[in-house]
């Protein structure tokens, strides 16, 4: 593993899901098409001997792996991709909820009782990743953010939110109610995370930039965390 220059201590945790080929990440979304747009084989025409080069070609929907939501996903007058303020998403201060042993499955207000999540990402650990890949992964009785903790999330800023679920709201819940308070809020999501077992309590920082894209709202990206 290779020395992180600015945290020369700091551990990588991985936080996101691999996009494959054919995979299905929310239900009822296509999934990406992988493909060559020039072979190495075909290459070998156009370079000196013993030089070639692969050029992939990807097809997909916004919405797969582990993305970002930004407000633009749910406002039409939201920041999008290329709009998003990047000190939300880079080198942010993290905090990781722990709900992986509740009974219920929404997360409520109660979860966020004593934590101070001004400025920082808001990690929800259900557990519910375990079942990536999977036809329970879909599942609608999966883990959620009641509309009541949405809302105190969205009164008391936190940088962004993440969870490892397939949605951060009740799928059954055609409002939305945790998209639109975070999201009309200005604070980003992410859905679809991994690996957050992996995370201390406090004191790791979260990286989780899209690439800037106009006019687009979803996107997915590389999600990690340093950990000293």
């Amino acid at each position: 593993m290779f020395e992180n220059q600015q945290h020369p201590r700091a551990r990588v945790v991985e936080l996101s899901h691999v996009v494959r080929h054919g995979m299905v990440t929310y239900p009822g979304l296509p999934a990406p098409e992988i493909t060559d747009h020039l072979t190495r084989e075909d290459s070998r025409g156009r370079y000196a001997p013993g030089t070639e080069f692969q050029i992939g070609r990807i097809t997909m929907v916004a919405n797969t792996g582990t993305y970002l939501d930004t407000p633009f996903h749910r406002l039409a007058e939201g920041e999008d991709l290329a709009q998003i303020d990047l000190s939300r998403l880079v080198d942010v201060p993290g905090l990781l909820i722990d709900v992986s042993g509740s009974p219920g499955r929404g997360i409520g207000a109660d979860a966020f009782e004593g934590h101070d999540v001004r400025g920082r990402a808001v990690l929800l650990r259900t557990g519910w990743d375990r079942h990536w890949g999977g036809p329970a992964y879909g599942d609608p009785e999966h883990p959620f953010l009641t509309a009541e903790a949405a809302a105190l999330l969205a009164e008391r800023q936190p940088a962004v939110v993440g969870i490892d679920s397939v949605n951060i709201d009740d799928t059954a819940d055609g409002l939305r109610p945790a998209h639109t308070a975070l999201l009309t809020a200005g604070i980003p999501i992410i859905e679809h995370m991994r690996g957050l077992e992996r995370l201390p309590h406090t004191g790791f920082r979260l990286h989780a930039a899209p690439v800037a894209v106009s006019g687009m709202g979803t996107f997915p990206v590389r999600a990690y965390a340093l950990v000293p």
